[in-house]
């Protein structure tokens, strides 16, 4: 695993959380149309079928996969069915504003757990970095009006966050510790399609469970089509192509930082939808957030 950040790295890593922050207003735009566990069936039995066509000879009995689909079925668990999942459930449930504001405690998380399961040492650096890049995102969130973290409250919405941040945390962590055939790993396309055809049967079952519980209905229309084509090969495969590789380059310390680059690049997305051009504090967030990683990089 290289530590230093190059310039196809900082792009794959730049390029997920654009992708991402795309998800989360698709997300907003579609709720009403289709439940949020459905909407993230939808999404990856699609990329499922696509990436089918790139990498379906991990389905073959001597690809190595069904030796170690436990392991796949636990990354298809995390990364598909659980963090996507609950970040679709929680949109339903809680402002745009806090789920966010719990999404940017990402790095501390990858922290924690780096620490507490999987043996990784913690420098003051990345503590440091972590604390530069959330003070970007709250910059971002409050618009540069501190008054309006004060009405900050915790809702439901927010608890289905914080599972899905600890969810991908264990992901992102269970990337480095490869146990799978090398052959597997050298082809992106298998190695992302063993984990969604496991993560597509688990959120089938959740999406099941949605149906049987809730008064569960779609409305289908091309609005709702159009998201879910886009959710499904953008933040799907494209962002997920994109955050292993950059895993697998610099460790998820390193890697969670870009995550915090999500609420930026949704903020300068609502905006260019309503018309209003960035402001003085996006620059400045910006900078911060970039600080935050370039400090937590640094040998």
């Amino acid at each position: 695993m290289n530590q230093k950040l190059t310039p196809v790295t900082i792009l794959m890593l730049v390029t997920a959380p654009f992708l991402w922050a795309g998800n989360a207003i698709v997300g907003r735009i579609v709720y009403p149309l289709v439940p949020p566990i459905t909407l993230n069936f939808f999404r990856w039995a699609i990329a499922c079928v696509i990436l089918s066509m790139l990498g379906g000879w991990v389905f073959r009995r001597s690809s190595g996969l069904w030796q170690h689909w436990r392991r796949f079925a636990l990354l298809g668990l995390l990364g598909v069915g659980v963090y996507n999942a609950m970040q679709y459930l929680a949109l339903h449930s809680s402002t745009p504003i806090n789920v966010t504001l719990v999404g940017s405690s990402m790095p501390a998380w990858m922290l924690a757990i780096g620490w507490l399961f999987f043996g990784a040492q913690v420098s003051p650096r990345q503590i440091a970095g972590a604390l530069l890049s959330i003070g970007g995102v709250l910059i971002v969130l409050s618009h540069g009006e501190w008054e309006r973290l004060l009405a900050f409250r915790m809702v439901p919405g927010d608890l289905y966050m914080i599972v899905a941040t600890i969810a991908w945390s264990f992901y992102s962590w269970l990337l480095v510790r490869p146990k799978e055939p090398e052959a597997i790993r050298r082809d992106w396309a298998a190695f992302l399609l063993a984990q969604v055809a496991f993560g597509v049967a688990w959120s089938g079952v959740f999406a099941a469970g949605e149906w049987a519980l809730t008064d569960a209905h779609i409305q289908w229309n091309g609005t709702l089509l159009a998201g879910i084509v886009y959710v499904a090969i953008g933040p799907a495969i494209i962002a997920f192509r994109c955050w292993g590789g950059g895993v697998e380059r610099v460790g998820p310390n390193i890697a969670s930082f870009f995550n915090n680059l999500t609420p930026l690049f949704a903020a300068l997305m609502s905006s260019a939808f309503l018309g209003e051009l960035p402001h003085l504090y996006h620059a400045i967030a910006f900078l911060l957030i970039v600080a935050g990683i370039v400090l937590s990089a640094r040998r």
